[in-house]
């Protein structure tokens, strides 16, 4: 196992910066995520951890030592594609093996890691299969497994339950996690699903744009949202945002209504602000904002109910049963304990 390190790591296109400038420590150990929307360059820095794609500027280190010109075999890594990049003509135990037998490594060896691994993973019953024989997963499993017999310094996974429906993907999502806490080995993990990275990860990485927005616990992102753009980005459905005007311990909105603050920020008075409120820290009450239903989605353990106030539309998720029907009105009053405010102009957290 191993640290990795990315130390101001820029990269470019000829003229077209994508990344610029990403610090990020990970500890011997943890599981990191990255996590950001297509096109914000997760993918390329997971590449280039790996030695797949070359480096601009600034360094990477594994296990303290700088990799930037080591080919990929050499940095001691392990790599999960999203489409599994399995051997067609192998069978389940020859993938598995495949790269311990390039290394020349007894055969006895071999037969015992690829045995390991199997036991690990459930696959004992499939070896003698090849992969068109196997079930999405039990082909994700078989990629898991050719990574843990190389006993690698760090697991690196690219998107690796995006072509999962939906139930396996949280299935595996267990797994993957089950996995990480057996083997203790340190993992770089990319994704576009936030969930996936705050129901996994030690340690969450926002990227935009190319840029870190912000790195922390799953739940330090959840509640402490450095910006508009994490707010929205962590947590589903995303924050509702509402523009307005900071007067007294309330923020006028835009529509004239006037939503109460706990307590307005020392100095904030007349100023432009973005007020933020989960879905679920909105709850029913019958003698507050009065909103317009629009659309009612029951999911069992919870309603999400669409409700129109002062021309805007907010998101709502309730545990009670609402019965209420499009058109009809109910009373709604967020949770002031739990309300973000972001500055207006430039999007950051107040």
């Amino acid at each position: 196992m191993a640290s990795v390190e990315i130390r101001d790591v820029r990269k470019a296109y000829g003229a077209t910066p994508v990344i610029h400038g990403v610090n990020i420590e990970i500890e011997d150990g943890e599981f990191v995520i990255l996590v950001g929307p297509s096109g914000c360059g997760k993918s390329t820095l997971l590449r280039m951890i790996a030695g797949l794609e070359n480096i601009t500027a600034g360094q990477i280190l594994i296990g303290e030592r700088v990799v930037n010109d080591m080919p990929p075999k050499e940095r001691d890594i392990a790599m999960v594609f999203q489409n599994y990049a399995l051997y067609p003509h192998m069978t389940v135990a020859d993938n598995m093996s495949f790269s311990l037998k390039l290394r020349k490594a007894p055969q006895s060896e071999i037969d015992s890691r690829v045995k390991k691994a199997a036991g690990i993973l459930g696959l004992e019953k499939l070896l003698d299969r090849y992969p068109r024989q196997l079930s999405g997963g039990q082909r994700q499993r078989v990629a898991m497994g050719r990574a843990i017999v190389r006993d690698p310094q760090v697991f690196l996974f690219d998107e690796p339950l995006s072509n999962l429906d939906a139930k396996l993907r949280v299935q595996m999502r267990t797994e993957i996690k089950e996995l990480h806490q057996r083997l203790k080995t340190t993992t770089v993990y990319v994704t576009h699903d936030q969930i996936e990275a705050m129901t996994m990860a030690d340690k969450i990485v926002v990227m935009h744009d190319g840029i870190v927005e912000q790195m922390g616990a799953p739940l330090d992102l959840y509640d402490r949202p450095n910006n508009l753009f994490v707010a929205g980005f962590i947590g589903s459905p995303a924050m509702n945002f509402i523009k307005g005007t900071v007067t007294g311990n309330s923020v006028k909105t835009d529509a004239g209504l006037t939503l109460p603050l706990a307590s307005a920020p020392a100095g904030s008075e007349g100023r432009r602000v973005v007020y933020g409120i989960r879905p679920e820290h909105i709850h029913l009450t019958n003698d507050s904002l009065k909103a317009e239903v629009v659309v009612v989605e029951p999911t069992g353990s919870e309603t999400q109910v669409v409700v129109k106030v002062g021309g805007q539309e907010l998101v709502c998720v309730f545990r009670e049963r609402v019965t209420s029907k499009p058109g009809e009105m109910i009373g709604i009053a967020s949770d002031l304990g739990l309300v973000h405010l972001f500055d207006e102009a430039s999007g950051q957290r107040i």
